[in-house]
């Protein structure tokens, strides 16, 4: 597929839907209202506690009837939420959470999950909850209920694993996948470990920031939890790594000596193959991330430490912030502007008068030969009239740069109907060529507005400049000035439309021009692409 990073997007879909249809069966229901549950979060969190002690009875395998379920809401009401409901009224609200919410009255529960491996959207199937009957002391026949595997990760799922410990679970895991050669799970397994670290960074660069804006609100709590989180990616990272990457090589080479060419590998080798390299590349990555892991590291208790350091030798000084201590206050109180100087009044200090020396009016008084010092300004002219006639040449001059790459663009792809651009470049001459790119800024634009359009049609072209009286414009327009150049040669006036679309898979197109602005001998690298002209 041409996308790995939606490969298995099912599985992640499966997890979407045992949230949403969760929130779908429970949303809207007025049985909250009527117990006085009125907003989500409270409904969501009553929801949770019923699974939670549905999955405890499991565990214990003890028996969890909607009696059971009912004395748990009571004492949860009468301790915890403070709601007027009785006895009953905690009964019916077990059986809506069990028998709706978690249940769906019976009815299967599915949700719709896209597999682009298949291109087709799959009906997944979710269920929180299951029965078994029991029998209790007399002998009466009771509904008992368990949860299932999907109520499990639901759960399961809630539960945060500690940061410092999320990079050493997703590691073993990946060392797992490796010794058993499942590859393409050990590939997404050292996608994450990368992500994590990542997301590490990133978290120490917001530090530095914050930092910087004010020291006083990043918390010790805060730094020394990040501390600690970067000695343990630290401590994990480097010596692990390398370990893996040099067993992933290893494997890279039995692989490649076995057969002397990729062809020959059966499906399954070139897969592992494909997979190990690709393992191989993540880690020379997450090892590149280490390495700026250690350098903010230290760049984050320097500044720190330094920030610290002009808090304490500045105590005196009061800081503000202009939105808690300004703006908000201002907009609950706006009869506050009358007094606004004094708020403002600090930053309009001016600096004080210079202080006279009474020593500099016993000084000798020596007059300056002013023209010795004087300078000859060289005045220049200019011009408005002359300038503007400059302008206007050079931008003739661009533009006839665009309408002459463009013209051998047309020339070549109206005569063979359908050219690429790798094959355009091998028929022209030396000359066309320095037409064709006479520098990099204006074959680079008339490539990417190519590309941008896509498909060109001529026909509605010709009514819209009819029917409308076009803006001139001093820059490059790809539509008018094709239309220009098309209608000054007869034989070109019937083509009705032009196609330009990328050749992704095809070998980019190298071409060696001069820069104009530095003069040095430049590569151009384009993705080929197709030119069809469709005739009338």
């Amino acid at each position: 597929m041409q996308y790995d990073f939606l490969k298995d997007f099912t599985r992640r879909m499966k997890c979407v839907g045992l949230y949403a249809l969760l929130y779908d069966n429970s949303s809207q229901k007025y049985i909250w209202k009527e117990r006085g549950f009125n907003t989500l979060d409270e409904q969501l969190n009553v929801i949770f506690s019923v699974m939670l002690y549905i999955m405890e009875q499991s565990l214990k395998e003890e028996s969890c009837t909607i009696d059971n379920i009912t004395v748990f809401l009571d004492s949860l009401n009468e301790k915890y939420y403070k709601k007027s409901m009785s006895y009953d009224e905690c009964s019916n609200l077990a059986k809506f959470i069990v028998n709706v919410v978690l249940s769906n009255e019976g009815r299967p529960m599915y949700f719709g999950g896209y597999d682009y491996e298949q291109q087709e959207m799959k009906e997944l199937h979710i269920s929180y909850v299951n029965n078994r009957i029991i029998y209790d002391e007399q002998d009466v026949r009771r509904t008992s209920y368990y949860l299932t595997d999907d109520g499990y990760n639901l759960l399961l799922g809630t539960l945060e694993v500690e940061s410092n410990l999320k990079l050493t679970i997703q590691e073993m895991i990946f060392k797992l996948h490796i010794e058993k050669q499942s590859y393409d799970k050990a590939l997404d397994d050292v996608k994450n470990i990368f992500n994590l670290m990542r997301i590490q960074l990133q978290k120490i660069q917001a530090a530095i920031l914050r930092i910087r804006r004010n020291a006083l609100e990043y918390s010790v709590s805060e730094y020394s939890e990040l501390l600690y989180d970067n000695l343990q990616t630290i401590d994990q990272s480097k010596k692990k790594f390398k370990g893996h990457r040099d067993v992933v090589q290893a494997r890279v080479e039995d692989l490649e000596k076995q057969n002397i060419s990729l062809d020959s590998l059966p499906p399954d080798d070139v897969a592992k193959l494909r997979n190990l390299r690709e393992i191989d590349n993540y880690l020379g990555r997450a090892i590149d991330e280490y390495q700026k892991i250690l350098n903010n590291h230290f760049d984050l208790k320097a500044l720190y430490t330094a920030e610290l350091e002009k808090v304490s030798q500045m105590s005196l000084v009061q800081r503000f912030n202009l939105r808690a201590d300004f703006y908000e206050k201002l907009l609950t109180k706006p009869e506050c502007l009358q007094n606004l100087d004094i708020f403002l009044h600090p930053l309009f200090n001016k600096e004080p008068e210079k202080a006279v020396n009474p020593n500099l009016f016993l000084e000798l008084q020596r007059v300056r030969l002013l023209e010795a010092d004087w300078e000859e300004e060289a005045t220049e002219s200019f011009d408005a009239e002359d300038w503007e006639a400059e302008q206007r040449k050079l931008l003739a001059e661009r533009l006839a740069q665009y309408e002459a790459s463009l013209t051998v663009i047309l020339k070549y792809t109206i005569s063979k109907d359908q050219l690429r651009l790798s094959e355009l470049i091998k028929q022209l001459n030396q000359d066309e060529r320095e037409r064709l790119v006479p520098n990099i800024a204006v074959f680079k634009e008339i490539m990417v507005e190519l590309l941008k359009v896509q498909e060109i049609d001529i026909n509605s072209m010709r009514i819209e400049r009819a029917e409308f009286i076009q803006e001139e414009t001093k820059d490059f327009r790809l539509q008018s000035m094709l239309l220009d150049i098309l209608d000054k040669r007869a034989q070109w006036q019937k083509v009705k439309k032009l196609i330009v679309h990328r050749l992704p898979e095809a070998n980019p197109v190298l071409l060696k021009q001069l820069d104009e602005n530095t003069g040095v001998l430049k590569n151009i690298r384009c993705s080929d692409v197709m030119l069809k002209a469709v005739w009338e």
